[in-house]
C-alpha cells in the first residue's frame, strides 16, 4: 500500500463515522436504535439484509475454498443461503414484521416468553448471545489478517482499528447507521468486485477466460459443484442451516424484516436479498476460482489479497481493501445492534428489577454500553481465534456457528409457524439443550474416537437434525398449546388484521411491567 491507499482507506472509515453521527439525530428510542422505528424502505432493508450477511472471511476462508476446490464454494455457500431466504422471505420475513408491529417489541427473542416461557427465553438468549461473540471474533481475526497482509499491521492493531471505528458509527446511530452505512459499503464492494474482476480476466485473456480456462491442469477439477469435505449431506445441511441463520436464527437478518414498514415490505427486501446472494458472490468468487493460475502459496487463505496486490494500482487497491472492511464491518455492526436488543430488552429485565422500570433515555444508554460491551468482548474473543481451541477462523464459522445454529434457531424461527402450535416448552427446551450436547458430542469426545475424526457434514449437520426432530415429536408427544399461546400465533399469521407500522412504539411487555409493579 502507498499514500493514495492509505488515503482511500481512511476517508471510508471517516464516511462510516461521519454516517452514524448524521444517523444518531434519527434514534430517540429503543425502537429507533433497535428496529429502525419501523421506517426503513424494503430496498435498503434488502440490501443492508444482504450486507450483513458476510464478512472478510469470504475473502480469507472461503478464499481458501475456492483456491483449492474451486465452484464448490459457490455451490455450498451463497448458492443455498440465496434459496434459503428465497424461502424464508415468504415463510418468515412476513411474520418477523408482524412480531414488531403486532406485539410492540424490539428484540427477535422479546415475543417467546408469550410464545413458550421465560426459562426457554433465557435458554436460548443467553446461548446465542455467546455464540455470536465468538462468531463475531472470527470476523474480526480474519479482517486483521487481510489488513496484516497489506500493510503489516499486527492481528491486534487491526483488531483494535476496526473495532473502534465500528464501535463508534453503529454505537451512536444504532440500525439506522447500520443499514446506511451498509449501503454506502455496497457500492463501495460492488465498484471493488468488478474492478478485481475485470483486472483478472484481463491478465487471463479476456472476456473469454469466463469459460477457456478450466481445461488448465492448475485448475483439475475446480469445475467440479461438489468437492473434499464439502459434499451433498454437507449441502443439504448446509441449506437447513443457513434458512434458520439468514432468515433470523440468529436475529441481526431478523432486525431487517422487523425494521421496515410492512410485511409485504418485509417480503421484497428478502427476495431482493436473495437475488442479490444468486448474482454478486460469483462475481466476488471468479477470481479465486482461477487463482492458482496467477500465484502460487501455501496459505490459500491469503491468496485474494496477494492477488490483488499483485494486479490492481494503488488506489483500486486501497479500494477493494475498503471493500474486506465493508462486509466485516456491516456483518459486525449488526450483531452488535441485535445482541444489545437481546441484551437489554430480553436479559437484563429478567435479572433487574431496575432494568425493568427504565424510561426511554436510560434504556437507549443501556442498548448504546451494551453495544459497546460486546464488541469490546468479540474483539478479545479475536485475539485467540487461531488457538488450538478455536482453530482457525473457517472452522470456527463453519464449525461452530453452523453445527450450533439448528439447536438455537430452530425454536426461534418453527416458533413463529402455525404449524408448529402444539410444540410449547418442553420441545423447545429439549431441542436446545439435547442439541447443544450432540455438538459436543460430535465434534469432541466422538470425533477423537474415529480415525480421521468425525466428516465436517456430520459435524454441522447432525444437531440440526437432533433438533428438528425433537421439536417436532416432543411437540407431537407433549402438546403445550395454549389460548394465550395461540392467540400470540394468530397475531403473528394473521394476513386480514391491520398493521400499525411504522407508528408502533415499542413498550414494556405487559407481563414485564406486572412484574414491575
Amino acid at each position: 500500500m502507498n499514500s493514495l491507499d492509505w488515503a482511500v482507506l481512511i476517508g471510508y472509515f471517516g464516511v462510516m463515522v461521519a454516517i452514524g453521527v448524521w444517523s444518531h439525530k434519527r434514534v430517540d428510542d429503543v425502537s429507533d436504535f433497535f428496529t429502525a422505528g419501523g421506517k426503513m424502505p424494503w430496498w435498503l432493508s434488502g440490501i443492508s439484509h444482504h450486507m450483513s450477511g458476510y464478512s472478510a472471511v469470504m475473502f480469507t476462508g472461503y478464499a481458501a475454498i475456492a483456491y483449492t476446490y474451486g465452484v464448490t464454494s459457490y455451490v455450498t455457500w451463497s448458492f443455498p443461503i440465496a434459496i434459503g431466504i428465497a424461502i424464508g422471505a415468504k415463510l418468515f420475513a412476513p411474520r418477523l414484521n408482524r412480531v414488531r408491529s403486532r406485539l410492540h417489541v424490539a428484540s427477535p427473542l422479546e415475543y417467546l416468553k408469550n410464545r413458550y416461557d421465560l426459562p426457554t427465553q433465557q435458554a436460548l438468549a443467553w446461548s446465542g448471545v455467546l455464540l455470536k461473540i465468538v462468531d463475531v471474533g472470527a470476523k474480526w481475526a480474519a479482517i486483521a489478517t487481510l489488513l496484516s497482509v497489506f500493510t503489516g499491521v499486527s492481528l491486534n492493531m487491526g483488531i483494535l482499528i476496526t473495532g473502534a471505528v465500528t464501535a463508534v458509527y453503529c454505537t451512536v446511530g444504532g440500525l439506522w447507521a447500520d443499514a446506511l452505512t451498509e449501503l454506502g459499503q455496497f457500492v463501495i464492494q460492488f465498484v471493488a468486485g468488478i474492478a478485481m474482476l475485470v483486472a483478472v480476466m484481463a491478465e487471463l485473456g479476456g472476456f473469454s477466460s469466463l469459460w477457456t480456462v478450466w481445461d488448465e491442469p492448475e485448475l483439475a477439477g475446480h469445475a467440479k459443484p461438489l468437492a473434499g469435505p464439502y459434499m451433498m449431506v454437507f449441502l443439504i445441511a448446509y441449506l437447513f442451516i443457513k434458512t434458520f441463520e439468514y432468515n433470523g436464527g440468529m436475529w441481526n437478518q431478523a432486525q431487517r424484516y422487523m425494521a421496515t414498514d410492512s410485511a409485504r415490505s418485509a417480503q421484497r427486501s428478502g427476495v431482493l436479498s436473495a437475488v442479490l446472494w444468486l448474482v454478486w458472490p460469483a462475481v466476488l468468487f471468479f477470481p479465486m476460482w482461477v487463482a492458482p493460475l496467477l500465484i502460487e502459496t501455501d496459505k490459500p487463505a491469503d491468496s485474494y489479497a496477494l492477488m490483488a496486490e499483485q494486479l490492481l494500482p494503488h488506489g483500486l487497491l486501497g479500494l477493494v481493501i475498503v471493500g474486506f472492511f465493508s462486509h466485516t464491518m456491516a456483518m459486525c455492526s449488526s450483531d452488535a445492534n441485535a445482541i444489545a436488543a437481546v441484551v437489554t430488552r430480553d436479559i437484563m429485565p429478567a435479572l433487574s428489577r431496575k432494568a425493568r422500570e427504565w424510561d426511554t433515555r436510560l434504556g437507549l444508554l443501556a442498548a448504546r454500553w451494551t453495544t459497546l460491551l460486546f464488541l469490546g468482548l468479540s474483539m478479545a474473543i479475536a485475539t485467540q481465534v487461531n488457538s488450538p481451541f478455536f482453530g482457525d477462523i473457517i472452522t470456527v464459522v463453519i464449525k461452530w456457528v453452523a453445527g450450533l445454529m439448528g439447536p438455537i434457531a430452530i425454536p426461534l424461527m418453527l416458533g413463529l409457524l402455525p404449524w408448529f402450535r402444539k410444540s410449547g416448552p418442553t420441545a423447545a427446551l429439549l431441542s436446545w439443550g439435547v442439541g447443544l450436547v450432540t455438538f459436543w458430542l460430535v465434534n469432541y469426545p466422538i470425533s477423537w474416537q474415529v480415525e480421521g475424526g468425525v466428516p465436517l457434514q456430520y459435524q454441522v449437520s447432525v444437531p440440526l437434525v437432533v433438533s428438528l426432530v425433537l421439536y417436532v415429536v416432543v411437540g407431537w408427544i407433549k402438546p403445550e398449546d395454549t389460548p394465550e399461546r395461540d392467540e400470540v400465533l394468530a397475531k403473528i399469521n394473521d394476513d386480514d388484521s391491520g398493521d400499525t407500522g411504522a407508528v408502533a412504539l415499542v413498550p414494556a411487555p405487559p407481563e414485564r411491567e406486572a412484574t414491575a409493579s
